[in-house]
């Protein structure tokens, strides 16, 4: 089944793209959590906006990448969480969370859906955290989570 994919799926493409999957991945999986929609003739318009859609919030050049890049990884972000009497969270630190203490810290502005945290934060301490500003750039970050 040919599909035109709204959001970037690890392994299969990035938004905009018209890709060929199995009849039940796209029907069962990419469909109804919004990733893909179904190709039409009259789809090329729905690819046209993801396509600009996606060069507003794209950094465009591998020297602006590593430019923020170095901007990220010199800035100390602090994030102060509520949490419990053994350092433990009360829920987890989102994606949005570290945006806001990047922006807070003097940092440059990112997407939220380019920040990758491999484990939940759940505990209080020093995590690391990347964020993907390129498709060949990504930065790592130390996140300072301390209680409030």
């Amino acid at each position: 089944m040919k599909i035109i994919l709204t959001h970037e799926v690890p392994g299969l493409g990035s938004a905009g793209e018209v890709v060929e999957v199995k009849d039940g991945y796209a029907r069962n999986y990419l469909v109804p959590r919004g990733y893909a929609i179904r190709w039409t003739k009259g789809g090329q318009k729905d690819v046209d906006a993801i396509r600009r859609a996606r060069k507003i919030h794209q950094i465009q050049t591998l020297e602006a990448a590593n430019e923020v890049k170095g901007k990220l990884e010199g800035v100390q972000v602090k994030l102060a969480v509520r949490s419990g009497e053994a350092g433990r969270l009360f829920g987890s630190v989102t994606q949005a969370d570290v945006v806001e203490a990047i922006k807070a810290a003097g940092g440059p502005a990112v997407d939220k859906r380019a920040v990758a945290i491999a484990s939940p934060i759940k505990t209080v301490g020093t995590h690391k955290v990347s964020v993907k500003l390129h498709s060949d750039v990504q930065a790592n970050l130390d996140i300072a989570v301390v209680a409030a």
